[in-house]
């Protein structure tokens, strides 16, 4: 009796060209453990690997939040997981690290990421959750309040680099935007609902957009005419309505435009907003007396709100001291890592 042939392993697709342009060919970056050199070489040239994120402010975070062994932390926005390990490292031995995030295709990978890092496996509490909800995870936790919190509210990288996702407008994508795509409707869906007035509204609310009202219009023109369902449609209806301004707007760079565009979508979408202003309201009863927080914003809408909760906080006494000026990231980062550039942190005190 012959023996059956035995099964050549499967290769992998090739790509096409000399480098891989899709995300699903960045075989290499999405697989940092397995080939660490290579994606080793990527961050040296600044840019950040597909599927990964760098986080920002590390040193100052640190230095601003000073967190000691045996403390309770709060890593209120766990993304990548960056910040939490090294909030984790410093509370360690006898400290507790209290990790949330909303989006249930990323936190299952970063859980698994710090888990492998060999830390107590009591001293890492990972739950999902809005950050606008911690006030009712630290009750269910029975933490009476965090002694250092982080909430850093920008996108992570994987989530803008997976064209699935529908974040990133330079490669085509379904237009949904959801930070939990188990939830709520997606972009495509809540744009079919708008009119113009109530677009150019979302565009100047939510994204300080300077051709709010000409852009809604040709945005529900066009939606109208078809259904816009994919990012790179999206992008191109904002491209080719500042093409054909009368307002002479034709020979313009569009992509700052179109991020604002899909900023203020996603804001609508996860009511980042509401989410933000709900966690500024409950924050000083999330600290212990002392307790530090830091946060990093990205955006002039999220700048305002923390400026003006820190502010009206430090006035009613929740605060003992605030920042007086915004900490920006330094030179050194800003060449390492670009996608640092807009960021801004303020840090408070619980009184």
């Amino acid at each position: 009796m012959s023996e059956a042939p035995l099964e050549r392993p499967k290769r992998r697709p090739r790509y096409k060209g000399s480098h891989p342009r899709q995300f699903h060919e960045k075989y290499k970056e999405l697989n940092p453990s397995r080939y660490a050199e290579d994606v080793a070489k990527i961050i040296a040239s600044g840019k950040t690997p597909a599927g990964t994120h760098r986080s920002i402010m590390v040193r100052e975070i640190l230095e601003v939040l000073a967190p000691k062994p045996g403390e309770v932390a709060v890593d209120a926005t766990l993304g990548y997981g960056g910040h939490a390990a090294e909030l984790l490292k410093a509370v360690l031995p006898g400290g507790t690290l209290l990790a949330l995030d909303v989006d249930p295709i990323e936190l299952p990978k970063t859980e698994a990421r710090l888990r492998g890092m060999n830390f107590p496996a009591e001293a890492l509490m990972v739950r999902r959750s809005n950050f606008a909800g911690l006030s009712r995870v630290l009750t269910a936790e029975n933490i009476e309040g965090a002694d250092v919190l982080l909430a850093d509210l920008g996108l992570s990288s994987m989530q803008i680099d997976d064209p699935a996702r529908g974040f990133t407008f330079k490669r085509s994508g379904p237009l949904d935007l959801r930070m939990n795509p188990q939830r709520g409707q997606p972009a495509s869906a809540f744009l079919a609902t708008l009119d113009a007035s109530e677009l150019a509204q979302l565009l100047e609310a939510n994204a300080d957009e300077p051709h709010a009202l000409a852009l809604a219009r040709a945005i529900v023109a066009k939606q109208q005419r078809a259904p816009i369902t994919t990012t790179t449609a999206l992008a191109e209806t904002v491209a080719e309505a500042l093409r054909s301004s009368p307002s002479g707007h034709g020979g313009q760079d569009f992509d700052p435009s179109i991020r604002r565009v899909f900023q203020a979508l996603r804001i609508a979408v996860n009511d980042e907003f509401g989410a933000l202003d709900t966690f500024l309201r409950l924050l000083p009863g999330c600290l212990k007396p002392g307790g530090r927080v830091a946060m990093l914003t990205f955006h002039s809408g999220e700048d305002r709100r923390v400026k003006l909760a820190f502010k009206d906080g430090a006035r009613s006494g929740d605060y003992s001291r605030i920042a007086e000026e915004v900490v920006r990231p330094g030179a050194e980062e800003l060449r390492a890592n670009p996608r640092s550039a807009s960021a801004k942190l303020r840090w408070a005190v619980r009184s």
